[in-house]
């Protein structure tokens, strides 16, 4: 344990500790506030390190110039995102360096990776997910080493150990589905197709009840509950039964949600084919946003205002709106490949 009485500059920094391959041993025995003094220490160390050698290099794929120009321009999205990678850093540092480390910098240049992945996982596991989800051979063989569906299982596997949800249903079927077919195709089939191959993977992953439970249903009930909406039928109902305007606002936000995310998945595979981003973001979003049928507006009475997907629509007739929703879509794009 580390004497209290003795000043700061007398006790041993990170840099020597590092030096002498005991850091990560110095730390589990020292107090918190021995801790926090190394931490703070080691974060100034670190954080020029994981800002040019990480944080700056995202923040240009996402287009962000002003937040790739140092820490102190990073907007607050992007300074969470770095906050967390600092986290892993240290954390990562402080639990491996057990060995002698002349060039601290250097250590944790090459470590960055690891880090950041490490962390991740860490919060997968706190959720009861796969760290690293894969098929294992018991599964395979009840699939039939069919590639598809074992493809589909594996994104089971890591849709469980994240925290967004699929909107108003369990599973992100239109997302997936969106991947299957070629523009022009049916969607509504691809749809079909994959929850009819969602049931045939669930069915062969509940044949081990004990692993079904811990590693699908365990974490999957650990995501935010989907929006139920109030019953709007029947002999008794009233106008009380009718659903607030919050809880229209809540499920036409998690519809826009879901169908946002089949837009992505649909404007990612166009652009891979070299296609023009203007003309792609456009001709997905009017098709996605488009194309309801009505029921989506059931509850909304007349002279309202327009749903979100009319907004939508209409605003993509201005140049300078169709700019900046084309930055944010290549942003999205951006942060899905980190």
């Amino acid at each position: 344990m580390v004497d209290r009485t003795v000043p700061n500059e007398e006790r041993p920094g990170v840099r020597d500790l590092a030096r002498l391959g005991v850091l990560s041993n110095y730390v589990e025995s020292a107090s918190d506030d021995e801790r926090r003094r190394l931490r703070a220490e080691a974060y100034e160390i670190a954080m020029p390190v994981v800002f040019d050698q990480l944080t700056r290099g995202l923040e240009l794929k996402r287009g962000h110039r002003r937040c790739a120009a140092s820490v102190h321009g990073l907007e607050d999205d992007c300074l969470e995102r770095f906050h967390n990678d600092m986290d892993a850093v240290l954390e990562y540092l402080f639990r491996r360096a057990r060995v002698p480390i002349l060039n601290l910098e250097g250590w944790i240049r090459t470590r960055l990776t690891a880090a950041t992945i490490d962390a991740y996982r860490s919060r997968r596991g706190a959720r009861g997910a796969l760290q690293r989800p894969r098929v294992p051979g018991w599964l395979a063989t009840r699939l039939d080493n069919d590639p598809e569906l074992m493809t589909l299982a594996v994104d089971m596997l890591e849709f469980v150990g994240l925290e967004a949800t699929a909107g108003m249903e369990v599973w992100p079927v239109s997302v997936w589905a969106a991947r299957r077919v070629a523009p022009g195709d049916d969607l509504e089939a691809a749809q079909r197709a994959v929850a009819k191959d969602i049931e045939a993977v669930l069915a062969a992953m509940r044949s081990r009840p004990k692993w079904y439970a811990a590693y699908v249903e365990r974490p999957l009930g650990r995501k935010r509950a989907p929006l139920l909406m109030p019953p709007r039928s029947g002999p008794d109902a009233t106008e009380e039964q009718v659903p607030s305007q919050t809880a229209r606002d809540d499920a036409g936000d998690a519809r826009v949600t879901e169908l946002a995310a089949v837009a992505v998945v649909a404007i990612e595979a166009r652009l891979a084919r070299g296609e023009d981003p203007q003309t792609v973001v456009v001709d997905v979003l009017t098709t996605v946003f488009g194309s309801g049928v009505g029921a989506e507006d059931l509850d909304r009475r007349p002279g309202e205002t327009p749903t979100i997907d009319e907004r939508i629509v209409a605003r993509l007739t201005d140049q300078a709106t169709i700019d900046r929703i084309v930055a944010v879509v290549l942003e999205i794009l951006a942060d899905k490949g980190r």
